[in-house]
């Protein structure tokens, strides 16, 4: 097709022709809203790096569902931030913890809104890890009770669905195990499938209480610089039983959810994580950038690359822009 015959700026003189060709469309449906549960009542504590978002006590997490349900969003990923922290994790699989209980009180007041719960131990070590530490080292196999210990405690609260975030080689198997044996076989589960070691995640380990102590995650969390390895490491979470897969962070690794899009059937989902959410607000508050806008293009653009659903801080301001359209 060579100009003048074909002429691609026919179709973007007006809105209309630019709505009727538009490859890639957002919903309210596309979009999974993180929230950080903590102990107390009535409380709402902003969090620094991330204008806009707050750690919430549990009567306030209900307030926030009852809006996101409102703007139709159809599902929240719960976080929780405990008082207890040691060396085992406990409260993470404690019968009353912090994310049992905001589970047990969503799904009371909003039945209707999907909740999905993050497995894993590192807001509740005393060492930040996401897994058990044996002499400075996570041991991978040592965790993987504890990690299905409390992804079993989640859906006996009644969360909808879990999501193992922890890397650990060999959980997904092991959560699935223990949900079917105990009576949860449709408690689907979400893995993060390819977690990178990222730079992106330093806002919510603020929201969250979750740096680790002493090193790094490097020896779980998968190198940046790596795509095919992502391709085996979603390929093993399939094949131990995941229903959704993930690939986290988003923007910098769109190239990543691409591959997984094209390589799998299996529905994809892509974490808009807090890095990324803090700078578009820092660059929208200095002036520098539309912030509006470019939230609404990166989001297009993680749907774009393959995305069925993104988790984003972003998650109410893009359903009241797309009301607002």
């Amino acid at each position: 097709m060579l100009f003048p015959e074909y002429r691609p700026r026919r179709l973007r003189q007006n809105e209309a022709f630019r709505r009727m060709i538009r490859e890639t469309i957002l919903t309210t449906n596309d979009f999974i809203l993180p929230l950080f549960a903590i102990e107390g009542k009535d409380l709402k504590n902003p969090i620094a790096s991330m204008p806009g978002q707050y750690q919430l006590s549990v009567d306030q997490i209900v307030k926030t569902c009852q809006e996101v349900q409102k703007l139709g969003i159809p599902a929240i990923m719960l976080f929780g931030v405990p008082n207890k922290k040691d060396p085992l994790a406990t409260s993470a699989y404690a019968k009353d913890g912090i994310v049992q209980r905001a589970v047990k009180a969503v799904k009371n007041k909003v039945p209707d809104l999907a909740v999905i719960t993050d497995v894993c131990l590192c807001a509740y070590t005393d060492h930040g890890h996401c897994g058990v530490v044996e002499k400075n080292v996570v041991d991978n196999d040592a965790s993987l009770d504890l990690l299905a210990r409390t992804a079993l405690s989640h859906a006996k609260a009644g969360a909808d669905m879990v999501a193992p975030s922890d890397m650990m080689d060999g959980r997904v198997a092991e959560i699935r195990e223990s949900l079917d044996e105990n009576g949860f076989s449709n408690v689907p589960i979400m893995s993060y499938a390819a977690k990178y070691c990222s730079g992106f995640y330093g806002p919510f380990r603020q929201a969250a209480d979750s740096a680790p102590k002493f090193g790094d995650r490097r020896t779980y969390q998968m190198d940046p610089a790596n795509a095919l390895e992502a391709i085996r490491e979603v390929t093993m979470d399939i094949e131990e039983g995941a229903d959704i897969i993930m690939v986290k962070p988003a923007l910098a690794y769109l190239d990543v959810i691409c591959r997984v899009r094209q390589e799998f059937d299996l529905p994809v989902a892509a974490y808009n994580v807090s890095g990324e959410y803090a700078m578009i607000k820092a660059a929208e508050q200095l002036g520098w950038l539309d912030g509006p806008r470019v939230m609404m293009e990166s989001l297009t653009a993680i749907k774009r690359a393959g995305a069925d659903m993104i988790l984003t801080y972003f998650a109410m301001d893009a359903a009241k822009e797309l009301q607002s359209r």
